[in-house]
């Protein structure tokens, strides 16, 4: 996937996704497959999580020295803080559409040079700015399939 084709699909998963959870019925979001396991209301949750640390990430490495480094979250920890499973599903889906589209206004207007500006991601590898970008997306489609 380059970063053109990373554009088009999140701005389709913008105008797409909130049509696919509101067409689910209620129980099925609510469902979790294990205890251990996150809903489908807890996956949207978790990309909630996942826009709004990747929004700064994209932000800040187009201005902090190079490299930058990623800082990992805890996923589980902020799916349970921010109590994803017990919101109603519209305030869910506002605040997904919301921060991702800011996430395609930012990614859509940075300069090609700063595309190449080096992320060191928390496996320690480096790799581009453009290359965290796409795998934002890849790691979106990741989930929807989830809930599909």
């Amino acid at each position: 996937m380059n970063l053109q084709t990373s554009l088009l699909r999140l701005e389709n998963h913008i105008r797409e996704v909130p049509e696919r959870y509101k067409q689910t019925p209620f129980d099925i979001l609510l469902q979790k497959p294990a205890p251990n396991k996150w809903s489908k209301q807890e996956i949207l949750g978790h990309l909630i999580d996942s826009a709004i640390n990747n929004l700064k990430r994209f932000t800040d490495a187009q201005y902090f020295p190079q490299p930058y480094t990623i800082i990992r979250y805890n996923q589980d920890e902020l799916v349970a803080i921010n109590r994803y499973q017990q919101l109603p599903l519209a305030h869910l889906l506002q605040l997904w559409i919301v921060l991702n589209q800011q996430i395609l206004n930012i990614i859509s207007t940075i300069p090609a040079d700063k595309l190449s500006y080096t992320v060191i991601i928390p496996s320690g590898e480096s790799k581009t700015l453009e290359w965290v970008i796409i795998d934002y997306v890849e790691h979106m489609e990741h989930h929807l399939k989830q809930i599909e």
